[in-house]
């Protein structure tokens, strides 16, 4: 699980970096990389809650 919490921080630090460079600087392909990785995030997370919640069990 620890790997996946590193995967899901380093998901989120690239989703910054794209999407601030989208709304500042305009750039169309940093918007469409922002949108591939916030899919991405959703998979993780959603990984994340079902590993979590067996962890608990």
């Amino acid at each position: 699980m620890k790997e996946l919490v590193e995967k899901i921080n380093a998901t989120i630090a690239e989703f910054q970096v794209n999407a601030e460079a989208q709304v500042v600087k305009g750039n169309k392909a940093a918007g469409a990389r922002a949108r591939k990785a916030a899919l991405e995030l959703m998979k993780d997370l959603k990984e994340f809650r079902k590993e979590s919640v067996a962890a608990t069990k």
